[in-house]
């Protein structure tokens, strides 16, 4: 348990996604926690699975569908190198100019964190934000994905910095 956090639910699992409304153009959802900020509620992550689409086999053309999560809402695709992004996945079919036959790539942030961890990170604010956005595909992309993790109740001086921390990281 994390000093200053109060554990007030069990573990739970959220199901989430994002889909484009045109091919290869981004998007993102919001997820709404119904965290309750008076009472200094906030959300202990401990996994992220994204599992974005498969890009289409177009032939010649290298094609990707990238997704990210993040604490905060985003204008483009995140890295797991950003403060406030907690999970990044990649999906890639790679083909030569010319080609039929392309070799499928997959890259996925740490999904699930070592055991020495406590949690990879803290909502304290009310949403989190899922983007997806596809290169060079023809159809339409999505991500999907669960992000498991409890609520707790912060003390006054810790839920005031995690706060400002998430909202200066926009």
């Amino acid at each position: 348990m994390v000093k200053g956090l109060k554990q007030t639910s069990s573990v739970v699992a959220i199901g989430f996604s994002a889909a484009e409304l045109a091919a290869n153009t981004f998007v993102q959802s919001s997820i709404d926690l119904n965290l309750s900020p008076l009472d200094r509620e906030v959300f202990v992550v401990l996994a992220v699975n994204l599992d974005p689409f498969t890009p289409d086999s177009v032939a010649g053309v290298t094609t990707v569908v990238n997704s990210s999560l993040t604490t905060t809402s985003q204008t483009a695709i995140q890295t797991i190198a950003e403060s406030n992004c907690l999970a990044a996945a990649s999906s890639t079919i790679r083909q030569n100019a010319g080609s039929v036959d392309g070799a499928a790539f997959q890259t996925l942030g740490l999904e699930t964190p070592p055991a020495t961890l406590e949690f990879i990170g803290i909502i304290a604010t009310n949403d989190f934000f899922v983007q997806c956005q596809g290169t060079g595909n023809v159809n339409l992309k999505t991500v999907n994905g669960k992000l498991y993790g409890y609520r707790a109740v912060a003390d006054a001086s810790i839920f005031a910095a995690l706060v400002q921390s998430e909202v200066l990281s926009a």
